[in-house]
Parts: structure tokens; sequence; C-alpha cells
């Protein structure tokens, strides 16, 4: 197997992503090192080495590199649509800097292979699911500015240093990701996470942001991290691929089946217009990766979104 004579560095260890690529990686058995900042990983498997420090730093960088074949970098600075804009630049700041200093670690340690996270945030606003050479077509939609045209650089970053060394790079460009371990804070978490922790609180009324006709394509995190696996594996070429479920759903849709999850479906459900939303419709087309990685998502969000209440309100009785 790919995995199971490498090691692995996934940095932001401690993290949503990180947690489940680190736990992908072990089913694959493969050797994990996570390197962690702040908070303590929740994996606590004796096969998984931890390493701690700032990757803001080049030489934290390169010491948690080192004898490492590939490098899963999912560390960065997260942050829910209702955050000031404001404090949006200082995200910027930090995720632009921690990308280009874990590349460089990369190239001067002479890693096998990286895999970078770019977005579906790069894309143009449309109606319809874009492909991945759409990015190139217009500037994100208004909403996603910013961090869009960031983690386009990371893009170019990515692909700078495969030209310059022998690195090999995957790029993924996930679609929106929800499942265990997401962040449930009310000041930065996203949608699903968002509206489950209001769920198994049991508001009433429900408020939710928006109309509820937003459109989008959510995956669950664990189809996501076996996405990215065969990314590192079959097309570390510097190519950008949509990571998606590859089908619509209404944020409508996503309550009900959330509410009555949480046996909350009588709640009095309230959207809310003047808060803020991101883009109306985003879908991603995913026939790039069926064909060239052979992935197709194992988890449906009727399943993902009940085993995510469940899972969210189990910690809540402890």
């Amino acid at each position: 197997m790919f995995y199971a004579s490498r090691l692995s560095l996934v940095t932001g260890g401690s993290g949503f992503i990180g947690t489940h690529l680190a736990k992908a990686l072990l089913d694959q058995g493969g050797r994990v090192r996570l390197a962690v900042h702040q908070r303590a990983p929740v994996i606590t498997d004796p096969r998984v080495e931890t390493t701690r420090g700032d990757l803001a730093r080049q030489e934290d960088c390169l010491a948690a590199m080192q004898g490492v074949d590939l490098v899963f970098h999912a560390a960065g600075a997260v942050s829910g649509t209702g955050v000031a804009a404001d404090n949006a630049m200082a995200g910027i700041a930090k995720n632009l800097n921690l990308t280009a200093q874990v590349l460089q670690a990369a190239w001067t340690s002479g890693v096998e292979r990286i895999l970078i996270f770019s977005s579906s945030t790069v894309y143009p606003p449309a109606d319809h699911p874009v492909r991945e050479e759409e990015a190139a077509e217009a500037a994100p939609h208004p909403s996603y500015l910013g961090y869009g045209r960031m983690r386009r650089y990371f893009e170019h970053l990515a692909e700078f240093v495969a030209s310059r060394s022998d690195v090999k790079v995957a790029v993924v460009r996930p679609t929106a990701v929800y499942g265990p371990h997401d962040d449930f804070d009310p000041t930065t978490s996203h949608v699903i996470p968002a509206l489950v922790r209001k769920a198994v609180a049991k508001l009433d009324p429900f408020e939710v942001w928006g109309t509820g006709d937003e459109v989008r394509d959510f995956l669950h995190v664990e189809d996501l991290a076996l996405g990215c696996l065969l990314a590192m594996e079959k097309h570390a070429t510097c190519d950008p691929i949509n990571i998606g479920y590859g089908s619509a759903v209404t944020i409508r849709r996503v309550v009900d089946i959330i509410l009555q999850a949480a046996g909350h479906s009588n709640a009095a459900v309230r959207f809310d217009t003047s808060k803020p939303t991101a883009i109306p419709v985003r879908l991603v087309d995913t026939s790039k990766a069926k064909r060239l990685l052979g992935f197709e998502p194992r988890i449906p969000m009727e399943t993902g979104l009940h085993d995510l209440v469940r899972w969210y309100a189990d910690r809540q009785v402890r």
C-alpha cells in the first residue's frame, strides 16, 4: 500500500481536517506525525507521533519535517460568515505565512510530496457545478474575495515550489465540509455546526441566517480525507482538483434534517435575511476526481447529519 512505507506529517494535527486525515492515514497502515501548536490533538493512538511548534517559524517547520516523506498541510486560521470584516486580514496574513513557511520547509527538507488545500471559494459566481478550469475566468464572489484570492495564491506558491524543486504537489479544492470535531464555537462556526449546536440546545424559535434557499454541496469530512489521500497518491501534479459530494442541497433541507435528527422538528424556524450569508449557489463538478482518482463519496447527507447530531449531543451530556 502507498502509505504503509511512508511517514506522513499532518499540520494542524489537533484541528478538524487534520484529525480526520490522521485517522484515514492510520486506516491505510500509514505512519503519522501530527504538528500541533497550542491545542492537544484529539487522537491518542500510540502509532501517532506528535511534534509541538509554531509553523509560522521556519525552524519549527524544519524540525517537524525531519524524516518525513509526505506532508498534508491542514493548518490555518478559519472563520465563519459572521466574523467582523475588520478581522479578515489577520486570518489571511496568518494563512499566507503558514503556507509559505511550510512549502519552503518541504522544499528545503526534500520531502517527497505535499498536499495543499485550496478551496471552492476560488471560483466566480455560477449557478452550475463549476469545473476546475473556471477558476481563471473571473474573480471570486464578493463575499469570498479575500479568502478566495488567498487560496488561489496558495496554488501559485505550490506551482512555484513544484517547478523549482523535486517536491511533488497535490492541490485539492474542497467544497463545504462537515462532521465530527468541527468547530462549534458560535463566533467562528460555519453553517452546519451552528445549526447542530442550536438544534441540540432545543432553541425555539430556531433562527437560520439567510433565506434557506441557498444551495450548497456539503461533503462529510471522512470523505474529504479519503479524497485527499487519493489525490496525494494518484495526482501529485500541481493540478487542482475538486473534492465534493457532487450534488445540491438547500440550507432549508439541511435545517429539516438536523431538526429531525435532534428531535426538534416542532421548532418555529425563522429565516433572518438581515444576517450575513455567502454566495447563493455553490456547486462543484466532481467528474475530474472520479475520473483521475476513482473518488466517490460514501456518506449520504442524511446519514452524515444524523450521525453528527448524535455525536455532538453525546458530548453535551458528558
